[in-house]
């Protein structure tokens, strides 16, 4: 079988057809010290946090979600795959991925903390300017501010584009109008930042 000495990144679903050797798959073993603290400490904040007060969680106790953010970002745990000079730990993907599995377990919170630290927080760090990453970045990396991310609509679900919402320039071109529904929104009750999809010009 050949093998490449620097393998490059797979894209998509790569992985299914690209031969791979042994030594180029990462395993769990793997894991350096500081990764394995850094998820020890994402699972004592779920024991102490979230797994005490489930039936808290499951009665939608109005604060308690925002609140339980707020703690994680006091840990960090909101920051990890930011930028440090954005306000995070900037840690690779596969600490990222780690913290992102041991959360896991933390019931609806982890649907709260995965929206806000990954559909929420990083379409504007890979996609915004510098000037919104400076602005959103270090706020949402702390938990001072919380994210949602809006795709779904009544009648579009992960397929984004057969999404209605529709977004149109201002005459002075200075904002963007946007008109449409959306449904199903994770942390939107209580979020401060909210990632919306919507159609520039019918198209874009």
């Amino acid at each position: 079988m050949a093998t490449e000495t620097n393998p490059k990144a797979l894209q998509g679903g790569e992985f299914l057809i690209r031969e791979s050797a042994p030594q180029d798959i990462f395993i769990p073993e793997e894991f350096n010290e500081e990764q394995r603290m850094i998820a020890q400490s994402a699972r004592e904040f779920l024991e102490q946090n979230v797994w005490t007060q489930l039936d808290r969680i499951d009665s939608l106790e109005e604060g308690l979600m925002p609140s339980l953010l707020d703690k994680a970002g006091e840990l960090g745990l909101l920051g990890i795959s930011v930028p440090e000079d954005l306000g995070g730990f900037g840690k690779d993907f596969v600490t990222t991925m780690l913290v992102t599995e041991v959360t896991g377990a933390g019931h609806s919170f982890s649907v709260a903390i995965a929206a806000h630290t990954g559909i929420g927080t990083l379409p504007i760090l890979y996609y915004g300017n510098e000037a919104q990453r400076k602005k959103y970045i270090p706020k949402l990396a702390t938990g001072e501010w919380k994210a949602s991310y809006c795709l779904t609509e009544p009648g579009a679900g992960s397929d984004a584009n057969s999404g209605k919402t529709k977004a149109t320039l201002t005459p002075d071109g200075k904002h963007y109008l946007i008109n449409g529904q959306k449904m199903w929104i994770t942390n939107g009750g209580f979020a401060d930042i909210f990632t919306v999809f919507a159609k520039i010009d019918g198209r874009r």
